[in-house]
């Protein structure tokens, strides 16, 4: 699945906090990252600082948060606020 930049400020507007940092410490390096890119500098530090300090999850609650950023994700596709791509997709012109 692919979503671009405009598309992750808009999920992370609609995202609490405290939902986002469980799910981040299951994602890899590089959507972290992608997340973080998208974010102010001083909201991507706090973001950061608050990963660091959440210590150990557990995967369920790690897998659960998960689930509802990709619900609340289909939702606002559905609702035509964000484009969902993949790979091999049309592009939009």
């Amino acid at each position: 699945m692919e979503i671009d930049d405009r598309g992750i400020q808009l999920i992370l507007r609609e995202i609490q906090s405290e939902s986002l940092i469980v799910a981040l410490k299951g994602a890899s390096p590089e959507l972290r990252e992608k997340i973080f890119k998208n974010m102010s500098q001083r909201a991507a530090e706090m973001m950061r600082e608050d990963l660091d300090a959440k210590g150990p999850v557990r995967v369920s609650d790690v897998e659960a948060e998960q689930k509802e950023i990709i619900k609340t994700i289909r939702r606002m596709a559905d609702e035509g606020q964000i484009a969902l791509g993949g790979k091999g997709d049309d592009a939009f012109v």
